[in-house]
């Protein structure tokens, strides 16, 4: 067994050992971060609470094929992450006992896996395949400070903790790159890929596929022709041994494609190709149009707090660019980085994929020191994370006080403590503390992640409005199947929170007639739509009774409701 010798005592330890314990410590990282507000953030609008609703109905229809959102089509994605949710949800008691965390544990488990995955490709890149201890260390070292950057990252913490595909996406990514750095770092050698290493590759584009269609080839993909032009070569790629991937890759994804196109007459292809992903390359889709430069600008928020280490690490990475293991992360990342930019259609997460690139160059270039670096992009990367810190502690706590009128202690005591731990960890990097500081600056991310997420979010009432109407729904149901019709509030998560047959509608007057024609059934309208939907009911011959008024800010729309909760 190789060994590899333990920096604190110089014993020797067994090389799987100190691998399992490096990767037990990540997990447990990833929980510390993830874990706050996982069970207590309510559902979202509108993306998770879609997703979630969609699956609530693939289980209570027992139609694990078509994928709907009470009565619509929703053909814009794979079916994927709904087996996954629905596998989570029958285990957490079914859709009428399962809550929303229960949704969101793919999510959570793709991002653990996606930071271990991490941990892998790095230890195979920046570590030779047999070798030198020394060698080993370098590679294990390389890896798990990469794994633990993208596990703090601030695009990944949200993704974690949100019912939707991108977290698994990014495991399903990376379980096909593990293996594509693989066969490039054996591309001169006898050796190739084990066939376990070639069916995971195989595997991962294939629940990739299902999770969200072509993304994950155009990743794998790119990443895969880059190295090709610079090889001048494909014949590398030939231990992947397609012949013996290929139909493996049809087994998980056609028997779902063949199925959808027989019950939907092919609605679902014209849907997610020609009005989803076309329409978003033609241009900006559901005001989500922005220019290139987009994702580079938000760079330092999304990928906080290691681009305080990431600025400083662009001038090694440029000098190191024809390693093969930087050629191999430039590949991936540059091509993904630059499709994303080029498309009109921009929401924060779609660069996703490419951060655990950007984590293993930043890491392999910390862990060198910078190769000397320049002292002023330093000194630029700390005063830019001081900024973003305290913007996003302050912020926090000011988002608070503006909702709720008043000051939360525990809140102002947690952000100044996370600021004063992070101001701490970026004085050790500085210094050129690495180590210490990265340990620090992880502890400060999970009192960010853990007073944003559970002490703060939460607590906001004003925004979350569906929760406060499902309460009252719940007070006020005269009947044990009541039906809601809501009027001029339409957001998935009441659906949700409610109940599938949730009508949801713009116009009062057809509160009015369910409640004429259903004594059970309860009506949620908003201020505009009162006066329709009570000279209604007077035509109607009643007189509906006021139960509660609901308000709030709609953050899906920036409105402020003011609804009135009635019963015949």
């Amino acid at each position: 067994m190789v060994s590899v010798a333990d920096s604190s005592s110089g014993r020797p330890l067994p090389a799987m050992l100190k691998r399992i314990g490096l990767t037990a410590a990540l997990a447990a990282l990833c929980l510390a971060l993830f874990l706050p507000g996982f069970f207590t953030l309510p559902p979202t609008d509108r993306d998770e609470a879609r997703f979630a609703q969609a699956t609530r109905q693939m289980l209570e229809s027992g139609d694990f094929v078509d994928i709907r959102f009470q009565d619509e089509a929703r053909h814009k994605k794979p079916v994927g992450i709904h087996w996954m949710q629905s596998a989570t949800v029958a285990l957490a008691g079914g859709p009428e006992q399962a809550a929303i965390w229960a949704y969101r544990l793919p999510s959570l488990a793709g991002a653990v896996l996606a930071v271990l995955l991490t941990f892998r490709i790095g230890t195979t890149l920046f570590g030779p395949l047999s070798g030198a201890p020394a060698g080993e260390r370098a590679g294990q070292g390389a890896g798990f400070l990469a794994a633990a950057m993208l596990a703090g990252t601030v695009l990944l913490a949200v993704e974690a903790r949100t019912a939707k595909t991108d977290a698994a996406l990014l495991a399903a990514v990376l379980g096909a790159q593990a293996a594509l750095a693989e066969a490039w770092l054996r591309r001169n050698g006898r050796e190739a890929p084990s066939t376990g290493l070639v069916l995971l590759f195989w595997c991962s584009l294939g629940v990739g596929i299902l999770l969200k269609g072509p993304i994950i080839l155009l990743v794998v993909g790119g990443t895969a022709l880059g190295l090709a032009l610079v090889e001048r070569r494909v014949g590398w790629l030939a231990p992947l041994r397609p012949r013996l991937g290929l139909p493996v890759l049809l087994l998980i994804v056609a028997p779902w494609l063949v199925l959808i196109t027989i019950k939907t007459q092919g609605a679902f292809f014209a849907e997610s190709v020609g009005h989803d992903m076309l329409a978003k390359v033609a241009g900006g889709r559901e005001s989500k149009g922005f220019p290139p430069g987009y994702h580079t600008l938000l760079f330092p928020v999304t990928f906080w707090p290691w681009s305080l280490l990431a600025i400083p690490a662009i001038p090694w990475v440029w000098a190191n660019r024809r390693d093969p293991a930087v050629l191999f992360c430039l590949a991936w990342a540059i091509p993904t980085w630059a499709v994303f930019e080029a498309v009109p259609t921009k929401l924060f997460h779609y660069v996703l994929p490419a951060y655990p690139a950007l984590a293993l160059l930043t890491a392999r270039a910390a862990l060198d020191g910078f190769g000397g670096g320049r002292r002023w992009l330093r000194v630029l990367s700390i005063l830019l994370f001081l900024l973003i810190s305290a913007v996003l502690a302050a912020g926090t706590v000011i988002l608070y006080g503006f909702f709720e009128w008043t000051v939360d202690r525990v809140s102002l005591l947690l952000a100044a403590a996370v600021l004063a731990v992070l101001g701490y960890g970026a004085l050790l990097f500085h210094r050129g503390g690495l180590r210490r500081s990265v340990a620090v600056l992880s502890a400060g991310s999970v009192g960010m992640y853990l007073l944003a997420f559970q002490v703060v979010l939460p607590r906001i009432e004003k925004i979350w409005i569906s929760p406060r109407v499902a309460a009252a729904v719940a007070a006020a149901r005269p009947c044990p199947g009541s039906t809601l019709v809501s009027v001029g509030f339409t957001e998935p998560s009441l659906v949700f929170l409610v109940g599938t047959g949730t009508v949801l509608s713009g116009d009062g007057r057809t509160a009015a007639h369910r409640l004429a024609d259903d004594a059970c059934a309860l009506a949620l309208v908003d201020l505009p739509q009162d006066d329709a939907f009570l000279a209604e009911a007077e035509a109607k011959g009643f007189q509906p009774i006021a139960i509660e008024t609901v308000s709030g800010l709609n953050y899906s729309r920036g409105t402020k409701p003011m609804m009135t909760l009635y019963r015949r």
